[in-house]
């Protein structure tokens, strides 16, 4: 909401003499004296007038998970245990999912009440990477890198996915990054490389890694 409005809408004194007070310097955003009428403020920020509080600020929540295996990206869910039955926080419900993991793959998941994060994180023109370690139940071929670069016409979607990052560790592992997230993307391209993926797990969501002290079932705040 623009400053000038939530003054106005808060005191029933309309924009004109919102703007006014904005320009004498009598209203603070987040402690800050601000001239400018324009700015968009969301409740995260603390706005007062003449110090008296017009907004006070909600509690920012970003969270990482390492979640295992059998438990479901949800916030709830009738048959199993969600992600949100992991955290113990008063403001938990407030929360959701930045990403999901189905059901059968483990590792890092952000979760938040701040969608406007959210947003620059998932939106598909950011093109944020996502990092995963994959196991194979075949040998992995050589030909899987410049295959996965390539990309894989997925038939249902119609559509060709875009280039990714395959790299070969050992005979039946492998490093993937991803700049996209489509239904089960990983297993099904490895599917049309003849591989069956028996372990899949997420280390890294755009400059968010999984910490290796943070054991599976846990979560800690970001900054």
């Amino acid at each position: 909401m623009k400053l000038d409005r939530l003054i106005g809408k808060h005191h029933s004194i309309g924009r004109t003499q919102a703007r006014r007070h904005i320009l004498a310097g009598r209203v603070t955003v987040d402690g800050h004296p601000t001239r400018e009428r324009d700015i968009e403020v969301d409740r995260f920020a603390q706005v007062a007038l003449d110090g008296a509080v017009v907004q006070l600020a909600a509690r920012r929540l970003r969270l990482m998970l390492h979640k295992p295996i059998g438990v479901i990206s949800a916030t709830k869910d009738s048959q199993h245990r969600t992600v949100l039955d992991l955290i113990d926080d008063p403001d938990k419900r407030t929360l959701h999912l930045v990403g999901r993991l189905d059901l059968n793959t483990s590792g890092l998941v952000l979760l938040t009440n701040d969608g406007r994060w959210s947003k620059a994180l998932m939106h598909p023109d950011h093109k944020v990477p996502k990092t995963y370690h994959v196991t194979s139940h075949e040998p992995i071929p050589s030909s899987a890198p410049a295959q996965f670069l390539t990309g894989f016409y997925f038939e249902p979607e119609g559509l060709t996915t875009l280039p990714a990052k395959l790299e070969i560790r050992t005979d039946h592992t492998a490093r993937v990054t991803l700049h996209e997230g489509r239904y089960r993307q990983i297993r099904r391209m490895f599917h049309r490389l003849g591989c069956q993926v028996t372990a899949l797990h997420r280390v890294s969501i755009g400059p968010f890694k999984l910490p290796t002290d943070l054991p599976p079932g846990q979560w800690r705040s970001l900054s």
